[in-house]
């Protein structure tokens, strides 16, 4: 087994599924003593320099660098309330993006309702007010062109303060983790995913391993949309929508289009068995102390655009 897909298996899996769950539930009480600790631990890292700005950059609106290390200039907030979704964890204040992503999910939200016969959506995290690394949870989600759903549908009734901050989201996945729960998944919820997938401006779609056996199973023979929609560890609370890069945006680096295939067959297989052994069988610490973390990402490594971005008023 290669080093990287070793450290993978033993160091990283488990940390990411378990990171991914905890997040997604994390309090509002528990995320601002963990936005603490890590603005203390590293004040001069890029993840505390824009965690800590509480307004967009007033420039012209950019997605600059990739979606796990980039910044976000001119962004546009998704308003809290709409007639077809609701903002969650306000206390994050992210729920910014680039205008066209902003676009998209009010569009989007407006279409629920006859996808789903939901009220609308309940939406997570999107991105910061000028992008950058996170001072908790996610990897990307830097250049206002990623978006958590939540899976849980949108009640009918407006959702106050207190319950935005601590309401749980529900867990699709089953107890096993190789398979959807069926009290929980619904055909709207593939519907629902499907439909995202379908759009053309959408470049990713990430789900749960255990998500993606479902879809695959009750896409039938129309799969072709399912080229988009890739496992990833976390994801059982909510599915994460990417955009790709806005046309002819000078520095924004997109992915490359999927070539994968719909990801149905071995591979599906090997991600359900990956995560259920880190689940339920994880390896061993080793003897001795526990090696030291890696610092976390320095403005060095961000676009050198993100230092006026972050300066800017």
């Amino acid at each position: 087994m290669q080093p990287l897909r070793r450290f993978v298996r033993l160091i990283l899996l488990p940390m990411l599924v378990t990171a991914g769950a905890a997040h997604a539930q994390s309090t509002g009480e528990a995320e601002a003593k963990t936005r603490a600790a890590n603005i203390a631990a590293y004040p001069d890292a890029a993840r505390a320099l824009f965690g800590q700005k509480t307004t967009p950059a007033a420039l012209r609106a950019r997605a600059i660098g990739s979606y796990a290390r980039g910044c976000l200039a001119g962004a546009a907030a998704l308003p809290v309330d709409g007639e077809n979704w609701q903002v969650m964890r306000l206390a994050r204040n992210r729920n910014w993006g680039h205008p066209e992503l902003i676009s998209f999910l009010e569009q989007f939200a407006r279409e629920v309702p006859k996808i789903t016969g939901w009220p609308g959506l309940l939406v997570g995290d999107i991105s910061q007010p000028r992008g950058g690394p996170m001072l908790t949870g996610h990897a990307s989600h830097q250049i206002g062109l990623d978006a958590d759903i939540w899976l849980t549908p949108m009640p009918r009734k407006r959702l106050d303060s207190d319950d935005r901050e601590n309401m749980s989201a529900v867990n699709m996945a089953r107890p096993d983790w190789r398979d959807v729960n069926p009290k929980n998944w619904t055909p709207a919820h593939t519907r629902l995913i499907k439909a995202a997938a379908s759009e053309p401006k959408v470049e990713r779609i990430f789900v749960n391993p255990a998500l993606k056996v479902a879809l695959c199973r009750e896409a039938g023979s129309d799969k072709a949309w399912l080229n988009k929609v890739r496992p990833i560890w976390g994801h059982n609370y909510h599915f994460h929508i990417r955009l790709s890069c806005p046309a002819g945006m000078e520095g924004c680096q997109g992915q490359e289009p999927p070539n994968f295939g719909d990801g149905c067959g071995a591979e599906l297989d090997g991600w359900i068995e990956k995560q259920y052994q880190a689940i339920f069988n994880p390896p061993k610490p080793k003897p001795g102390p526990k090696p030291k973390p890696k610092p976390p990402m320095s403005l060095d490594a961000l676009p050198a655009e993100c230092r006026q971005v972050l300066v800017a008023r």
